[in-house]
């Protein structure tokens, strides 16, 4: 086609993809930088810049890798489509000759025609808000590092399945080859091998003839084509081909790439699909199905029975890690052994306890101690946890999970190197968790309340919404971007198993009962009862993809936005306070039992749970807690300083039954032998007034062990230290005191080991953190302000074109006295301190002391610049 026969290109139409950013509105732009924010690091310099680096093969990676399936589907298309491509064209190719793909071939699930429709304008909205596409909508062009990654290439196949064109194939063919193939099609003869490919292809495009061509082939040969279609279209013959496979070769329908290999071209492949460039079009997103439906009101009492038993466990595990807990390993976390022990404490399986473990370290709430002989301890922030009302503990341990790179299901699992992930250790963090945990409970949103979900359906739209990389597999499945390395994300098989773990822990920590989400489940999200997620369906999005470049689009597969830390911190109070009247009111009293029980109906006051837990041992759990007392936890509440009568009124005060008469034995008859025998340091001895009772020690077989020996007769004196004599005493029914060196019984409370303040880890981000709206806004006032320093209109020298002037320090004062003098602005370069060269529009105030004061238009503030840092100044041109 010659220059004069070309279609004329609008004026308005932007030539590239900076010009496209140009005619963009800073909403747009800013949301170009949310969706990308590998973009902003660090901030560009001008629209230039940004469109640059916007084209950079990891960022558009990145990008691809984040499109929900039909998006992909749709950038695919664009890929093997002409270029520029117009809406029609690329609608063809997406759609099908039918405009509805719902012919035998495999397109069932594309939906109908206008569900189609729509969806294309809001695939084509995403792409272009994301800066992927440029052009207005009969021009439509994929960025050129986007179109290199999913075009057919012979390395990789293409997503689409799609071969070469007829042009690409035959590039190394000889002219007399060409004519040949153009002959045996049944085409006339042409004088250059450029107009035979060009007549082969109108052959392939033209659908009457096309038929017919394929009408007169031989059935075998329609098979051949039918193994090719939807890909890979690369096959391997041999030197004498069969007759069928040589009516292909004939006929171009097959073209040779390389000695023993042929390949099906693109547009024959298009006619066989009836124009469709996928075989499964999935332009509509997998529904979230229902598995059960439940009262609302019974989802929140289950979600906050499970809320209370998440606090009760908490606490149980950090009381028995009071004193100093598990000993950290040299390459940092929990033993397997320690972790077997504290599943055994919590009377859990070893993977809930790794989840309790982690989620009380995401809180801040356990951490190591920093000794020689390193432990974990609880931090002082669990001694202000514990101060705070159960609903407000609650929320911070929900939103500590919700935004925890930190996955516990990895625990027990082997890393790169094939090292045993534990508990507390490092290479925990996956980046993409807490976008998962946010995306899982926010589909949960769109079911009505009290609907628990089908876990197959969670699976199905987290596979749409990021299709697994390399899921095309030639052609056969739609989407899927096999690009090399990823440069973000999480592999499907990951994702899936997060999503997994994602509805267990809901279920744990109480934000989800009976599989459904609870109320204040859905105000940690931000959502309203009720309300649904604003993409429960496909009309969600705003965007129509087929204007001039200039709109924005709302994409579905990017989920809910990200709350920042204010946000969260505001939902997680609004939470506790929808759970605040589901939970328990704590009780001030218990209800003794004959059979030295006493049962607790409910949640204990703190002072009373602490006091009964030193007094009785738990003996069970449940709706009710059951303590047992026995003649260890008597003689435990003794040593901690209590007397018999202060126990008996403690339970009188607080038992709503009276207190039965053999727990008063019990208590009497152990405070009466408790303190009988004294326990010092001589290395250790043994002091009692009662000679008998000491002879009954010697002459105890339990108490060679011991190394005992008589140095008076109420003394005796033993070779083990004072606490391995205490237990060993108590071991044999005896009930001893320590005292100090002074005579006096020693007092002992259990010691709260503390480590010092430590904060809660911080997440582990893949890539740059998501951008909030202030940073986006700012960047893109720096970035306009840039552009115009970079696009002004200014006078050039004669001799330097549009390029800076290099100006002579005489010069450069010159100019910048005149500017301030006349209160115009001028066009500078510069170079900062660290040698990063940038262009500036300043309006100069003051010149003094080898300073220029101006306002400066690029940073919309007022600066001081050193003249000698300046290498050029122009005045700006009149207009």
């Amino acid at each position: 086609m010659s220059t004069d026969e070309q279609p004329q290109r609008p004026a308005d139409t932007p030539r590239s993809l900076a010009e496209a950013l140009r005619s963009r509105d800073d909403a747009s732009l800013g949301a170009l930088l949310r969706a990308r924010p590998d973009l902003l690091t660090p901030v560009p310099n001008d629209l230039t810049q940004l469109a640059t680096r916007a084209a950079t093969r990891a960022s558009v990676v990145r990008a691809l890798e984040r499109l929900d399936r039909f998006s992909q589907q749709v950038a695919e298309a664009l890929a093997v489509a002409p270029e520029p491509a117009t809406y029609e064209e690329l609608h063809a190719l997406v759609a099908g000759d039918e405009g509805s793909g719902g012919d035998e071939s495999g397109a069932g699930g594309a939906g109908s025609g206008a569900a189609v429709e729509a969806a294309l304008g809001r695939a084509l909205g995403t792409l272009r808000e994301q800066a992927l596409i440029w052009g207005a909508e009969d021009r439509l062009r994929l960025v050129r590092t986007a179109r290199e990654l999913l075009a057919p290439a012979p390395q990789y196949p293409s997503p689409t399945g799609l071969g070469p064109t007829v042009a690409e194939a035959t590039a190394g063919m000889s002219p007399n080859r060409i004519q040949d193939i153009v002959a045996a099609a049944g085409l006339p003869s042409t004088h250059d091998a450029v107009s035979a490919v060009r007549s082969l292809t109108e052959l392939f495009t033209d659908r009457t003839r096309m038929s017919a061509l394929l009408d007169e082939a031989p059935a075998e040969s329609v098979e051949v084509l039918s193994r090719l279609v939807w890909g890979p279209p690369y096959g391997q013959v041999t030197a004498d081909p069969a007759r069928h496979l040589r009516w292909l070769l004939d006929r171009g329908l097959l073209l040779p790439t390389s000695p023993g290999t042929v390949v099906l071209s693109r547009e024959a492949a298009l006619h066989l699909r009836a124009g469709r460039a996928h075989r499964v079009l999935e332009p509509v997103p997998p529904a979230v199905d229902a598995l059960r439906e439940h009262r609302p009101q019974v989802v929140d009492a289950a979600a906050a029975s499970q809320a209370y038993m998440a606090l009760d466990t908490v606490e149980e595990l950090l009381k028995d890690w009071d004193e100093g807990g598990p000993t950290v390993l040299r390459a940092g976390g929990l033993s397997v052994r320690d972790l077997k022990r504290t599943a055994v404490a919590l009377d859990v399986p070893e993977p809930v306890a790794a989840f309790w473990v982690e989620l009380a370290y995401a809180a801040g709430l356990v951490a190591p101690d920093g000794e020689a002989d390193e432990r974990y301890a609880a931090t002082p922030a669990y001694d202000d946890w514990q101060e705070l009302p159960a609903a407000q503990r609650w929320s911070v341990l929900a939103t500590a999970w919700l935004t925890a790179t930190r996955t516990s299901g990895l625990i027990g699992g082997r890393d790169g190197k094939d090292r045993t992930l534990s508990a507390l250790g490092p290479h925990l963090d996956r980046s993409s968790a807490p976008e998962i945990r946010h995306r899982v409970l926010t589909l949960l949103t769109t079911l009505p309340d009290g609907a628990s979900p089908t876990p197959e359906s969670i699976l199905a739209r987290l596979r749409w919404e990021r299709p697994p990389r390399g899921s095309a597999g030639g052609g056969a499945s739609a989407g899927g971007v096999s690009t090399g390395p990823s440069s973000g994300g999480a592999p499907m098989e990951l994702r899936a198993r997060i999503a997994q773990w994602t509805l267990n822990e809901a279920e744990l920590l109480g934000v989800t009962g009976r599989g459904a989400l609870s109320a204040h489940g859905r105000a940690l999200l931000g959502s309203e009862s009720g309300e649904g997620s604003a993409e429960a369906g496909p009309g969600a999005g705003s965007g129509t993809g087929t204007g001039t470049g200039t709109g924005t689009s709302t994409s579905t597969s990017s989920g809910s936005a990200h709350p920042s830390p204010a946000e969260l911190a505001a939902y997680g109070a609004r939470a506790a306070r929808l759970l605040a009247p589901q939970l328990p009111e704590p009780l001030d009293h218990v209800l003794l039992q004959a059979d030295l029980t006493a049962v607790a109906p409910g949640p204990l006051d703190r002072p009373l749970a602490e006091t009964l837990s030193v007094l009785a041992d738990v003996e069970s759990k449940g709706g009710a807690t059951v303590y047992r007392f026995t003649p260890g936890s008597v003689r435990r509440a003794l040593d901690a300083g209590k007397s018999a009568s202060d126990l008996h009124a403690f339970l009188a005060a607080h038992s709503r039954t009276p207190v039965p008469q053999p727990l008063a034995y019990l208590i009497d008859d152990v405070a009466r032998k408790h303190g009988h025998l004294r326990i010092g340091a001589a290395s250790a001895y043994v002091r009692c007034d009662d000679e008998a009772l000491l002879n009954e020690i010697l002459a105890d077989k339990r108490s060679q062990g011991l190394r005992l020996r008589r140095l008076a007769p109420t003394v005796l004196a033993a070779q083990a230290d004072p606490g391995s004599l205490l237990e060993g005493l108590r071991g044999m029914g005896f009930a001893p005191a320590a005292e100090s060196a002074e005579g006096d019984v020693l007092i002992t409370r259990a010691h709260a080991h503390r480590s010092p303040p430590r904060t809660a880890p911080e997440p582990v981000h893949d890539g740059p953190p998501l951008a909030d709206s202030t940073l986006t806004g700012a960047a893109v006032r720096a970035i306009r302000a840039g552009d115009l320093a970079s696009t002004a209109p200014r006078k050039a020298a004669p001799e330097a074109g549009d390029a800076l002037p290099r100006t002579t320090a005489a010069e450069t004062l010159a100019t910048m006295q005149a500017a301030v003098l006349t209160n115009e602005a001028v066009w500078i370069g510069y170079v900062n301190a660290e040698g990063s060269a940038s262009q500036r529009v300043i309006a100069p105030i003051r010149v003094e002391g080898g300073f220029v004061t101006a306002y400066d238009h690029t940073a919309d503030e007022v600066r001081t610049y050193p003249l000698h840092r300046v290498t050029g100044v122009a005045e700006l041109a009149d207009d």
